[in-house]
C-alpha cells in the first residue's frame, strides 16, 4: 500500500495502522451533515446505485437495521465509496453495533488514505482522507495488540504531518504538535509545537487551544511566558470541553486560573473580547 510522508513525495510502505482519538462527524455521502434524520424510513427494494447504497445504509443504521445498514454500506465501500469506508472505519473502531475489529477498521481507514491522499484539500473525500491519516497515526502511537502493528512514532509522525500539511487537518496539527511538546519520537521543540498548535487553536481545535494555552501560560523552551494570552486559550478550551476524556483540559485551566494574578485574568478577559470579535 502506499502512504505520503510530509512533503508528499516520498513513499512509505505502511502493514498497519488504526484510529484512536475522536474525529469529526462527517456524513456517509461524503458531504458534512447529509445523514438522513433520526427515524427516517428505511426505502423499500435495493438500492441501484451506489450513492443509493450509502443513503440506504445510514437511513437502515438509524432505523435500528444493523445489519441491513452495514451490508449497504459495504457494497459502497467495496465500490470504493469514501464515506462508506469512513463510516464503516468507525464502526468496527468503536464497536458501534458490531464487534471491535481493529484490523478491520484498520484496512477501511487505509483504503481511503492510499485513494484519496492526493485529493484537492476542498472536495468533500478530503475530509474523510485527512481524518483517516490522523487514524493511522493515532494508531502508530501504540501499535495493535496481537497484530503486525507496532508502535512506531516516526510513522505516526509522518500520518499527522502530511495531514497537518497537505490538508490543513486541525486534530493532525494538535497530535503533530503534542508529539514534538513530549518529545516522542522526534526531538522535543515546543516553539514548532506552538506553531502547529496556533494553526489549530484558531480554527477552533480545543486540545490544542488547551495544549497552546498552557505552554503560553508558563512559558518553556524558547517561548518566553504569556500568562494572560494563556489563560485566553485556556479559557477557550475549558468552555469546549465535552466529557470525562477532556479532565485534563479543565484542570490545565483551574491550575492557570488559580495561579494567574488580577492583572493577568483582567487582561486575559480583554484578549478573549478580542478573539471573538474576530471569529463572528
Amino acid at each position: 500500500m502506499r502512504m505520503y510522508d510530509r512533503s508528499g513525495l516520498k513513499p512509505l510502505i505502511l502493514l498497519f495502522a488504526l484510529v484512536l482519538a475522536p474525529s469529526v462527524a462527517l456524513a456517509f455521502d461524503g458531504t458534512p451533515g447529509a445523514d438522513a434524520p433520526a427515524g427516517a424510513a428505511v426505502p423499500a427494494g435495493k438500492p441501484r446505485t451506489i450513492e443509493e447504497s450509502v443513503r440506504f445504509g445510514a437511513q437502515a443504521l438509524r432505523s435500528g437495521q444493523t445489519e441491513q445498514g452495514i451490508d449497504s454500506l459495504r457494497y459502497a465501500a467495496e465500490k470504493g465509496h469514501a464515506g462508506a469506508q469512513w463510516k464503516l472505519g468507525r464502526m468496527y473502531a468503536e464497536g458501534e453495533g458490531v464487534e471491535r475489529n481493529d484490523i478491520k477498521a484498520f484496512e477501511y481507514f487505509s483504503q481511503i488514505a492510499n485513494m484519496h491522499a492526493d485529493d484537492n484539500p476542498a472536495t468533500p473525500e478530503a475530509r474523510f482522507a485527512a481524518d483517516a491519516f490522523v487514524a493511522l497515526g493515532a494508531y502508530y502511537l501504540v501499535g495493535i495488540p496481537n497484530s503486525k502493528v507496532r508502535r512506531d512514532a516516526t510513522r505516526a509522525r509522518d500520518m499527522f504531518a502530511y495531514a497537518a500539511s497537505y490538508f490543513g487537518d486541525p486534530g493532525a496539527q494538535y497530535h503533530l504538535a503534542r508529539l514534538y511538546i513530549d518529545g516522542d519520537g522526534v526531538d522535543r521543540d515546543p516553539r514548532f509545537a506552538a506553531r502547529w498548535l496556533g494553526l489549530a487553536a484558531q480554527k477552533g481545535q480545543y486540545q490544542a487551544q488547551a495544549a497552546l494555552g498552557g505552554l503560553l501560560f508558563k512559558g518553556d523552551d524558547g517561548i518566553p511566558r504569556q500568562a494572560a494570552r494563556g489563560l485566553m486559550w485556556l479559557t477557550l478550551a475549558r468552555d469546549a470541553a465535552a466529557g470525562p476524556q477532556d479532565k485534563w483540559v479543565v484542570d490545565l485551566y483551574e491550575d492557570a486560573f488559580s495561579n494567574a494574578n488580577p492583572d493577568e485574568r483582567a487582561m486575559a478577559l480583554v484578549y478573549l473580547e478580542q478573539y471573538m470579535k474576530t471569529v463572528r
